[in-house]
């Protein structure tokens, strides 16, 4: 046995796999950099089991925009893939403050809730209301 240092070539050598990312989806996200004067910040959300959401914000006019992702590593390739385009840490004030949300983008994101006259009761109405609460809960 010997006490020599092992050499870079002695160590395994450990390969990242290579992420592939759905043409279709860098064309949308690089059409929109584009629309958008040439650059945007993208904020990556993990949102459980279905992915990871790349919110992108326009720099020239804050318009939103939005695709998910299977994970991580593939936000981040998007991310590395389109000129233009800066992953944010967070949604900070000064990321925040720049979004111009298109006319209709509130009542789009509401979905059915969007258009309704009357709404179904809160299912916590026991608990905001006390008159409500059944009297055997003390």
């Amino acid at each position: 046995m010997t006490d020599a240092p092992a050499t870079d070539s002695e160590a395994p050598q450990q390969t990242t796999p290579k992420v592939t990312v759905p043409k279709n989806l860098l064309a949308a996200v690089r059409g929109f950099v584009a629309r958008e004067g040439g650059s945007a910040k993208a904020v990556l959300q993990p949102i459980g089991a279905a992915g990871v959401r790349i919110t992108l914000v326009g720099e020239s006019g804050g318009i939103l925009g939005d695709r998910v992702v299977d994970d991580v590593a593939a936000a981040q390739a998007v991310v590395d893939a389109v000129d233009g385009l800066e992953a944010a840490e967070e949604w900070d004030r000064e990321l925040i403050s720049t979004v111009t949300p298109q006319k209709g983008h509130y009542a789009k994101m509401a979905g059915w809730v969007a258009g309704q006259k009357r709404f179904p009761k809160a299912r916590n109405t026991a608990i905001v209301n006390p008159r409500y609460r059944d009297p055997g809960l003390g």
